[in-house]
Parts: structure tokens; C-alpha cells; sequence
């Protein structure tokens, strides 16, 4: 990030429309950084899965393939994680260089940006950096403290956290040692990002991942995107909306923020629209942050005014509670929706129009929608509306959260979860000969709670930035660092090895999913399973993530002075194969993961796409709800409502660039507002001021202009996370980092007397 005390540029213009000929000389830019065009072009072409989002693609049919063969399929996403893991590893006396003191100012980017980590890195109490140690004495000391921990505290003063780039099989492993060591205080990254997701739509409909394939997208009439930037955070999604649009169909994006690339964008696989452009949406909706309830409230009042605008037929034979539902549509009256949801009655009754028309909608939505104290609400409205025209259960119509990571959905599926399932517990005790522990576990947020509290002793993070995920900062700050032993699981440095380290901490230098020596699987957002062939190691040094927990795993089960359950013969859990063999036995819908490193079958998970509409519900119907309006935030004044966004240059934590090309932006210590706000509070571009929360306060922020909703603000994310309360959705637990009211003040300078 810039220093304050620099003076600012004008900002750069946007283009005129996303993705095109930047991301195609971005793709050479970075080839030519790692060696070049060819180089990069065999490690993209490999087969193995792509390494950012859950959108999936590569595997068995080869790299830039997806699930129904269409090549090319490939993102400045997907380069900018190869150009990460193909980048030069630390040089020799970074450590000597660079302390605490000064890794602590360094940005996300110059940390990912200083090399792969190729030896394991241990930083005792009161030492002022890391330093290289052996892998005998990096497993030594994670193997004492574990031991140590269970004997002295007890096996729940640990807590083991999972990042969703691991595979099916290191997060299958980990989460069975976990509860092998005596702790269900096993959790992962969803929690901080889709969790709501999970619990609304199970709920509604029975099932926590997508209804839908990626078939069903090329057969849909009617998309509806909430609260995402996939021309950002999935850019090959936009493909498919362009390909909607084309066939005659309807886009309707719902975002505070105009998007660019949801407005326009080049699709560099497509030679019209590389040389025309493409228009992504055909209504673009601009609610207030938090006013979606009342949006999609709106949304099915017009559809119950409207003559054909619900299919009763659907909701009287396969869904329950619709008269409560309607009886709250029908009780809110249009003033109250239109003043909450920030958006015009004939606004939101084109929007239903448009719905009301189409065959097959799909519904699809990303943080925006959970990042809120009624994350699940939000959700269930979502579901709401497909259920009121009878889009759940057939070919081309369901629900699809953009999940991010792009195995986040099969660390999920493994296990990496506090209490796992009545039917994965029972199976799981009985594969391995064992009672497991059956308390409730913690969920992430709990488990930074209790270290804040001193009563943590040990935690170990399967990849992934703990620290750069949680809300408050300087509360994570001080939380982890109380933890007696921090242990990573990594390939590059992140703000978490350093604002996030426990009194001990450790890196352990792990394979990038193209350098695995055994192949690994990955399930994308659309429950297709992939396999990924692994490849030959970049660097001499680290360790596939199931060689180094397996390695952990005998250091504390094993012997006489084992910590645990009956033993289990670990070396049955050392190869992948073996592990799918578990994994088939014991994870519903993943009997075909067995043999599949000799038969090369890829596969839809079993049981979990709706194609007929019948719901895994106590009932097996779906089931209305109707939530209440949430109370509106805060805009009067110099206060405004503020959502943490991710840069076109950056994946979830990660921070490839300074800049936000699409937005604009040269530099990410920014807050962008809207220009009516800019000139009520006396603002303009590159004013500088201080914006402040309950929690924190960011001072010499600049001011930039951006096409957002009035009375609300965007900041980047994990950098704003200062300003973020530890206040979450109350069922899911999921953090409300798009909900924050905050104050904007110049910053008064004594240098320029202003």
C-alpha cells in the first residue's frame, strides 16, 4: 500500500470494458516474469485443476478444459496463482533483512510476491524474525507441542483451520487426525465467506451446494446475479452470460457498486466480442448495502400482482409455508420497500417483469449476499423467489452460490467441519475401529474468540491467511497472537505468518497441486469432482501436504506416548489411493473417487444436484420462509454504510497488484463513494481522510469517485478488515464485512495548514 505521506496521481481512467486485450497481455507479461510463454503455457495446459475459483476447470481433460469440454477456459485468475507458485523461491538472508519490524509494513502483495518458501521457518517466543530449521526439527517441535497441548490442556485447546486450495485427500487426512488427536475444533474458510449460503439453502431446499450443473447454465433464459463481481473474482462466468444474452435471454445483475466488467467486457475466447465488446447485463440494479431483503420483497410483491407472475401449481404439491411468506409480501406496503431497498418501484417491477417471462432462471450470488448480520436471510429470499415460479427441479433452473476457492466446496465435503454429519460419523468411527469425539467443536470465529482468551495452545492452518480472513484486525491481531504454537501450511508468505503468528510459530514449505507426486482431487462449485496428475516439484525442499501431515499425524498418534483414540494403522492413510478408498466408504455421493487415479473418471458428486423437485427436507418439500426487514444502516451525516470488496488484481487474501484496473484505481488505500456523497460532505478525488468504525480507524485514506448507490462506500479487503466489528449472521456465524457504518472525515494536515 502507498504511504500516506506520498502525493497522489490523478486516478487512471478505466477502460471503456473489462477482461479483452489487458487480460491477454497481462497473461504474456506474466509468462515473460516466470520464464517465459512456453513455460507458462505447459503449466496452465497440465492436467491438473485450476487453482483459484470453484468455477473449475482443467483435470483429466487437460488444463483450460472444462467439465463440458470447451477449451479455452482459462482467466487472469488462473495465471496470476500459476505466475505466484512458479515464481523464484526467498532468496538467501530475506530473514536477515527483513524482521518483524519490518515484514509487519510490508503490503499482502510485496509479501506473496518475495519468493516460494522452500525450507520449513521457525520464529520462537520473543524472536525478532524466522529462521531456516531442519524438517526433523520443525516435525519435532510440532509433534512435542501437540503432545504437550492434549496432555496439559486438553486436546480442545487446539484448533485446526482449512483453506480451500488443499485437496479432497490432505483435508480428508487432517480432519481425521484432528479427531483421532481428541478435537472437533476443525473448521474452514467457508465460515468467513459462503457459510450462510450453506445454512440458507439448506433450509429451504435440503442441500447446502449448488441444485444446479454447468449444463444447466447454457440452457437457462433468465440469470439473476446478486451481490457478486464475477468479471472480477470468476471472469470465465462472463462467457456464459454473453452466450445468455445471445441466445435472447436476460441478465439482471444487483450490486450497490456498477461493476464494469458486469457492463461490458471483451471475452478474449470469442472473436466478436474481443472485437466489439459484449453487454453483460440487461437491467443493472443498484440497491442500498443491506437493502436486498427489501429488494427481493419488492421483487415477489410485483410477481403476486401480476397475472401469471407465480406458479401455483409448483407451490401447492412441492413447497410448505407459502402462506406465511405471502402474507408478508402482501403486508409490506411499496413506500417501505423502496425506501429500505434504495431501488424505484418501476425499477423493481421490471425486474419481476423480466423474471415473470422467462423458461429457466438461475438464480447466482456471491458475498455480497452473506456478508451481512442476515447473511441467511438474504439467502433465503434468494430461494424465495425461484421457488415462487417454479425454478427449482428441472433442467436449467435452481440456486448457485459462486463459491470462491477452488476446493473450498470439497474441504467442506471431506469433513473440514466442526460436528460432522450423523451418517460421516458413524461411518468414519466405523473404517477406522474408534470412538471419535462428538462434541459441538468450534466454528473459526469461536476458535479466535477463545485464543483471544489465552486458551488455545496449538493451532495448525492447512493454507490459507486466518489473520487477513477475520474481521476486526487488531482484535485478530492480539487473538492470535496469544495461540502457544502457530503452524502454516504454505508455498508463499501472506500477512498471517506475520500478523497472525502464535509465541511459536511455523512454516512448513508445501507443493503447489501441480508439483504433488500422487495425483489429488477437487471439487468444484457445480459438485464435479476432478482429478489433478500432480508434476514434477519446482524446488527441492517442500512437501505434499498429505507427506507432511501424515509425517505429524505418527509423531502424535504413534507409541506409547500417542496422543488419542484406539490407534489406527496410519499407514493406510500415507498414499492418496488409500485415502480415496476411505473416502468412498465413508463421504456420501464419492463412491466413484475410488480407482480413480486408474480409471481417470471424473464424476458429478451423487445426490446432490435437484433434478426433479423433490428436496432433501424433513418433508421433502421446499420450504418458504419470511424473514424480517433488517433495521437500515446508518446514512446521514458524514456516516455511510461500507462494503469490503476485492480487487480485479487479487483473489480472496491474495494481492497480485496494487492496482484495480476495471475500477480505476492505481493503489488500494482508497475508500470509493459515490459522487452525490462526495459533494455533500465537501469531498473530491484524492482528498484525504480518515474513516472510522466502532472498531478501528484508517487515517490519510483517498478519496476516489466511483458509480455506487448514495449513502454508501467501498474499501478494499483484507486491508479494511481494521474497520470491520467481530459481529456475525447469528445462525451461520459468517462475519458481516460488507455491513459496516462508518464516518468519513478530511484528514487534517499541519504540513498544508488544511
Amino acid at each position: 500500500m502507498a504511504s500516506p505521506s506520498e502525493s497522489p496521481l490523478e486516478p487512471p481512467a478505466a477502460p471503456s470494458s473489462a477482461g479483452g486485450w489487458h487480460s491477454i497481455v497481462y497473461t504474456l507479461k506474466a509468462a515473460r516474469r516466470v520464464g517465459g510463454f512456453r513455460r507458462m503455457w505447459s503449466a496452465l495446459r497440465a492436467r491438473n485443476a485450476c487453482k483459484t475459483c470453484a468455477l473449475g476447470m482443467g483435470g483429466q481433460q487437460g488444463g483450460m478444459v472444462n467439465e463440458r469440454g470447451r477449451f479455452p477456459e482459462v482467466c487472469k485468475k488462473s495465471v496470476q496463482a500459476m505466475a505466484a507458485d512458479m515464481q523464484g523461491r526467498l532468496r538467501d538472508g530475506f530473514f536477515e533483512e527483513f524482521g518483524f519490524d519490518k515484514l509487519e509494513r510490508m503490503t499482502p502483495r510485496e509479501l506473496e510476491g518475495a519468493g516460494r518458501v522452500c525450507e520449513p521457518l521457525y520464529a520462537g517466543a520473543g524472536e525478532g524474525s524466522y529462521r531456516a530449521i531442519s524438517w526433523d526439527e520443525a516435525l519435532g517441535r510440532v509433534g512435542e507441542k501437540m503432545k504437550a497441548a492434549a496432555a496439559v490442556s486438553g486436546p480442545d485447546s487446539t484448533f485446526f483451520y482449512f483453506s480451500g486450495r488443499s485437496s479432497n485427500e490432505a483435508a480428508f487426512l487432517l480432519q481425521v487426525v484432528a479427531r483421532l488427536y481428541g478435537t472437533n475444533n476443525v473448521n474452514n474458510c467457508s465460515f468467513f465467506c459462503h457459510q450462510a449460503s450453506g445454512v440458507g439453502m439448506n433450509s429451504a431446499v435440503g442441500t447446502s451446494t449448488a441444485t444446479i450443473t454447468l449444463d444447466d447454465l447454457e440452457e437457462c433464459d433468465f440469470i439473476m446475479l446478486l451481490g457478486g463481481n464475477p468479471a472480477s473474482n470468476h471472469p470465465r462466468l462472463m462467457r456464459t452470460f454473453m452466450d445468455i444474452r445471445r441466445r435472447g435471454g436476460k441478465v439482471v445483475v444487483v450490486n450497490p457498486l456498477r461493476e464494469l466488467g458486469l457492463v461490458k467486457f471483451k471475452v478474449p475466447s470469442d472473436v466478436r466480442s474481443m472485437m466489439l465488446g459484449s453487454t453483460m447485463s440487461d437491467m443493472y440494479v443498484q440497491p442500498h448495502i443491506g437493502g436486498d431483503i427489501a429488494f427481493m420483497y419488492g421483487v415477489a410483491k410485483a410477481l403476486l400482482e401480476s397475472v401469471g407472475g407465480v406458479d401455483a401449481t409448483f407451490i401447492e404439491r412441492h413447497t410448505e409455508e407459502w402462506g406465511a411468506f405471502e402474507a408478508a409480501v402482501r403486508g409490506l406496503g411499496w413506500g417501505t420497500i423502496v425506501e429500505q431497498s434504495g431501488v424505484s418501484e418501476a425499477e423493481i417491477r421490471g425486474v419481476a417483469g423480466a423474471y415473470a417471462k422467462a423458461k429457466s432462471a438461475v438464480f447466482c450470488w456471491t458475498m455480497g449476499m452473506t456478508h451481512h448480520l442476515h447473511g441467511v436471510d438474504n439467502v433465503r429470499m434468494i430461494a424465495n423467489l425461484a421457488m415462487m415460479r417454479g425454478m427449482l427441479g428441472r433442467s436449467g433452473a435452481g440456486l448457485l452460490p459462486l463459491r470462491g476457492h477452488s476446493n473450498v466446496q470439497g474441504v467442506g465435503s471431506m469433513g473440514a467441519t466442526p460436528a460432522l454429519k450423523d451418517q460421516v460419523l458413524r461411518a468414519m468411527q466405523e473404517r477406522f475401529g474408534v470412538t471419535l469425539p462428538t462434541g459441538a467443536g468450534m466454528d473459526t470465529l469461536a476458535c479466535v474468540q477463545k485464543a483471544e482468551r489465552g486458551e488455545v495452545e496449538f493451532a495448525l492452518h492447512l493454507g490459507g491467511n486466518l489473520f487477513g480472513s477475520c474481521p476486526d484486525a487488531v482484535f485478530a491481531e492480539r487473538a492470535l497472537g496469544r495461540i502457544g504454537m502457530t503452524v502454516f501450511l504454505s508455498t508463499t508468505l501472506n500477512t498471517g505468518h506475520v500478523r497472525g503468528r502464535g509465541k511459536e510459530s511455523l512454516i512448513l514449505p508445501v507443493r503447489a497441486r501441480d508439483e504433488e507426486a500422487e495425483a489429488t482431487t477437487q471439487e468444484s462449485m457445480f459438485n464435479y469432482v476432478r482429478m489433478s496428475e500432480g508434476g514434477a516439484a519446482r524446488y527441492e525442499g517442500p512437501r505434499g501436504e498429505v507427506q507432511v501431515i501424515s509425517a505429524i499425524a505418527r509423531r502424535v498418534l504413534e507409541g506409547a506416548g500417542g496422543v488419542g483414540n484406539t490407534p489406527v494403522d496410519l499407514g493406510t492413510l500415507e498414499s492418496h489411493a488409500d485415502l480415496r478408498e476411505a473416502i468412498a466408504a465413508i463421504i456420501p455421493g464419492y463412491d466413484a473417487v475410488r480407482g480413480i487415479e486408474v480409471s481417470k473418471q471424473e464424476f458429478q458428486v451423487a445426490g446432490r444436484t435437484v433434478r426433479e423437485p423433490k428436496f432433501a427436507t424433513g418433508s421433502g418439500k421446499a420450504k418458504f420462509h419470511a424473514p424480517v426487514l433488517p433495521p437500515m444502516m446508518k446514512r446521514d451525516g458524514r456516516t455511510l454504510a461500507l462494503m469490503t470488496i476485492r480487487s480485479e488484481g487479487q483473489f480472496n487474501t491474495v494481492v497480485y497488484e496494487e492496482e484495480d484496473v476495471y475500477r480505476g484505481t492505481e493503489r488500494r488505500d482508497v475508500i470509493l463513494m459515490a459522487d452525490a456523497d462526495m459533494r455533500r460532505l465537501g469531498l473530491k478525488v484524492n482528498d484525504r481522510v480518515t474513516v472510522r468504525s466502532e472498531v478501528g480507524e484508517m487515517p490519510g485514506i483517498l478519496v476516489r469517485r466511483i458509480d455506487m448507490r448514495e449513502g454508501n462506500a467501498a474499501m478494499y479487503y483484507p486491508e479494511a478488515n481494521v474497520l470491520v466489528p467481530a459481529r456475525v449472521d447469528r445462525e451461520s456465524r459468517t462475519p458481516a464485512f460488507k455491513s459496516v457504518e462508518i464516518t468519513v472525515e478530511r484528514t487534517v494536515s499541519l504540513r498544508m495548514g488544511t
